[in-house]
C-alpha cells in the first residue's frame, strides 16, 4: 500500500469519525496490532519449543535401540563366559 492509498484512507477516516475520535481510534488500532504481534511471537516461540522437544525425543528414541543392543550383547558375553 502506497502513500496515496494511505492518504485516502486517512481522509475517509477523518470524514467518517471526525477529528476528535480519530486519535482514540488510532490508539485502539495500535494496541490491537501490538497485541496481534505479541501473540504471533508467542505462538512462534511455542512452536519452536515444541519442535525442539520433538527433535530431542526423536534422537533419544533412535539411540535407545542401540543402547539396548549393546546391553544385550554385553549380557550375552557375560553369560557365555
Amino acid at each position: 500500500m502506497g502513500l496515496p492509498e494511505i492518504a485516502v484512507i486517512l481522509v475517509l477516516a477523518l470524514l467518517i469519525f471526525g477529528p476528535k475520535k480519530l486519535p482514540e481510534i488510532g490508539r485502539s488500532m495500535g494496541k490491537a496490532i501490538r497485541g496481534f504481534q505479541e501473540a504471533s511471537k508467542e505462538f512462534e516461540n511455542e512452536f519452536k519449543r515444541e519442535a525442539k522437544q520433538l527433535e530431542e525425543a526423536t534422537k533419544m528414541s533412535k539411540s535407545q535401540p542401540e543402547k539396548a543392543m549393546t546391553t544385550v550383547a554385553s549380557t550375552d558375553e557375560a553369560v557365555d563366559a
